[in-house]
């Protein structure tokens, strides 16, 4: 595969939205051996977890495109994306997807039995969200799963096991995720009714998905919360929640059922800088303890 091929792909997956998720994987590794060893993790399993990150998130992605290419060119939002568009073939994404697989297999390979033992289930996952927009407005809580499996994978890549400090990170970031993907979802809300795609504003309407997503992140917030308490955390991870609180209200503040101009600041800006405060805060606070 040439370079210009390789750009078009890591354009098509939208490869710098790792933001999103990486620093909580960062943040499960870290604080799951904090906690659960008193230690700090060791530099090879950093480079792994990452290794296996990237691999995840690069295979869930181009499988997504390449399930929903149809999908994709009706759709005047996303018909210019890479594989509607003809700017790269199926066969090219279909080899990147195996090597992306390959390399989150090698990575869990690294680290423990139980991230091996774990790899189906994630694989699972990855691959049943692409379709279940064609049968359940459950679809973003399967990508919240999915997402959410990132911390979880970077606390068992550290720990070997799997304890309720490191569910209640998942279950924090699962509805994050679920949150902030029915936002999205709602700039799609007439084509995917035209269509009989199922999504929350589809099903609901936009005014009703938004109290949804409004719900997903009061439990996130609830959740992070009930870290700071359940891991004995300083006033630094607290801090670093509040924050975080305010940047989820101030995202809500942005969207209004009548007025979507402002969704791309407030799904692609503040669930980045929300990713990147807890992961530093979580950083402050286990240096500094």
């Amino acid at each position: 595969m040439s370079l210009r091929k390789l750009k078009i792909i890591l354009e098509m997956i939208k490869f710098e939205h790792s933001i999103f998720a990486l620093p909580f994987a960062f943040m499960g590794a870290v604080l799951g051996n904090i906690v659960v060893e008193h230690t700090w993790p060791t530099w090879s399993e950093i480079f792994w977890v990452t290794v296996a990150m990237v691999g995840a998130r690069s295979a869930a992605m181009s499988l997504n495109r390449l399930i929903d290419r149809y999908i994709d060119a009706k759709n005047p939002r996303t018909a210019n994306r890479a594989i509607p568009a003809g700017l790269i073939s199926v066969a090219e994404v279909v080899v990147f997807i195996i090597a992306s697989f390959a390399l989150l297999f090698f990575a869990a390979f690294q680290l423990n039995a139980l991230a091996v033992k774990l790899l189906p289930l994630a694989v699972f996952v990855l691959i049943l969200y692409s379709y279940t927009k064609r049968f359940t407005w459950l679809c973003h809580f399967v990508l919240g799963v999915a997402i959410g499996f990132g911390p979880l994978g970077g606390f068992v890549a550290t720990t070997g096991q799997v304890n309720f400090t490191g569910l209640l990170l998942f279950l924090s970031v699962m509805f994050w995720t679920a949150g902030f993907d029915i936002i999205y979802a709602c700039q799609d809300y007439e084509f995917d009714r035209k269509e009989g795609l199922y999504s929350m504003p589809s099903r609901f309407g936009i005014a009703n998905a938004l109290l949804v997503a409004r719900a997903c992140h009061v439990i996130t917030f609830i959740g992070l919360l009930a870290l700071y308490v359940t891991a004995n955390l300083s006033v630094w991870f607290l801090v670093g929640v509040l924050i975080s609180g305010a940047i989820l209200v101030y995202e809500h503040l942005l969207v209004k059922p009548t007025d979507l101009s402002k969704l791309d600041v407030a799904f692609f800006n503040m669930n980045g800088i929300l990713s990147m405060v807890m992961f530093t805060f979580t950083m402050i606070d286990l240096v500094i303890a």
